[in-house]
């Protein structure tokens, strides 16, 4: 079989990595990547069976002696950089074990399901401003006029940063995450480092002022984690940091791309307008169709037999959620986009330790936003295809014009 053109950086894939992904699931092994190393896996069943492998770790730092852990920094290029090593390279993410399990549970229990349903009249009242704002305008851009707006605010109000603060810490949030994907450059690691120094600095300014007047906001509550002892500072930085981080750009993503999905399949954007109680599977839908988180990686901690091959401990593995969530094995008519489609059981929010705890509160973002998008305009139509974002980590449009008709 020819060798798959597998160039994530490419124009080709950022417009259709689906093409791509295909030539990879089509493939009798897994695809091995040799810029970075890695193992690729693509069907749905070998993904989610080492997302589930509680002997593959996201981090094999602590199974590393000192010496071997500069040279892995080094290999990465993810040395020279204090703050980006104190507060990304060790994050809730970053951690495994003990440190793993004691910090996901503390940010577990405040991520509640009355918290989340708590927020639905802050994110409706939000959504209304924003396309109040809009209402002069028969055009658009979704993503940044709107989309780009609403879940920074929210998780930025959980949290209980300023609103005036939000779309700087969009700006810190898009700085850090660019340096995770392939290709990446010096200057992206200068721009990673100083913008999570800038990010630290800005947030211990705001656990000094909840550790002095505390309010009902989760920095408070993490702060009387931390005085408490059950998380030192540096993680409760880290911890905010990573929250916001994940509340900010996988969001955007996933609703400019499932707002392009509905405008590409006007038939199930009408079935969504008929019967507005399929809201919810068309959320999930738009997950599995454009997962907007699609590669993440392990490592094996022991020899592990995946894709009925043996490998051995320290490999590395590619899971790309993007190729098996369009896995014809798991999913009939895997390329169609259906707003009814249930079960559903997609990868796009991860699985086993680190599967994606604000999964809940980015679906109450969707389900108000295109919820209030079909009720405002009985009409919406693209104005040009859109460009999406380059790139192995990230899957979003970076703008997309529609038009609308008000009623």
């Amino acid at each position: 079989m020819t060798r798959p053109d597998f160039d994530p950086l490419s124009a080709r894939f950022a417009q259709d990595p689906h093409a791509v992904y295909a030539e990879l699931r089509a493939l009798d092994a897994p695809y091995y990547y040799e810029d970075v190393d890695t193992w690729m896996l693509t069907k749905a069943a070998e993904v989610e069976a080492v997302a589930l492998n509680k002997t593959m770790v996201r981090n094999r730092d602590h199974l590393l002696s000192e010496a071997e852990r500069k040279a892995e920094q080094r290999k990465l290029n993810w040395h020279d950089m204090p703050h980006h090593e104190r507060f990304v390279q060790t994050n809730l993410l970053e951690s495994e074990g003990e440190t793993h399990a004691r910090l996901r549970k503390l940010v577990f229990r405040e991520f509640t399901a009355a918290m989340i349903a708590r927020q639905r009249d802050t994110i409706q009242a939000f959504v209304d401003h924003l396309l109040d704002g809009l209402a002069d305008r028969d055009t658009f851009d979704f993503v940044e006029d709107f989309a780009a707006h609403v879940p920074g605010h929210i998780i930025g109000r959980v949290i209980g940063v300023p609103d005036v603060d939000c779309p700087q810490l969009r700006v810190w949030s898009e700085q850090v995450v660019r340096f995770f994907d392939v290709g990446r450059g010096e200057a992206d690691k200068q721009l990673a480092e100083q913008a999570t120094k800038e990010f630290y600095e800005y947030l211990l300014t705001l656990v000094a002022a909840r550790r002095k007047a505390p309010r009902e906001d989760l920095m408070s509550r993490m702060v009387e984690h931390c005085d408490a002892g059950r998380m030192s500072e540096d993680e409760l930085v880290a911890t905010t940091m990573l929250i916001l981080m994940a509340g900010h750009g996988s969001t955007i993503d996933v609703l400019g791309s499932g707002m392009h999905a509905l405008l590409r399949f006007p038939d199930q954007h009408q079935k969504l307008r008929d019967d507005p109680t399929l809201i919810n599977l068309a959320v999930q839908e738009m997950f599995r169709f454009e997962s907007p988180l699609p590669y993440f990686h392990r490592f094996a901690t022991e020899d592990t037999e995946v894709a009925g091959r043996m490998f051995e401990a320290g490999t590395r593995f590619g899971l790309l959620y993007g190729a098996a969530n369009r896995d014809p094995a798991r999913f009939e008519k895997a390329d169609q986009f259906d707003v009814t489609r249930s079960p559903n059981r997609h990868l796009a929010f991860g699985g086993g330790t680190h599967f994606c705890l604000g999964n809940h509160l980015a679906r109450l973002d969707m389900d108000v936003i295109f919820t209030t998008l079909n009720q405002r305009f009985p009409r919406i139509e693209l104005v040009q295809e859109p460009t999406y974002k380059p790139g192995l980590s990230v899957r979003g449009p970076i703008a997309l014009e529609i038009a609308v008709r008000r009623p």
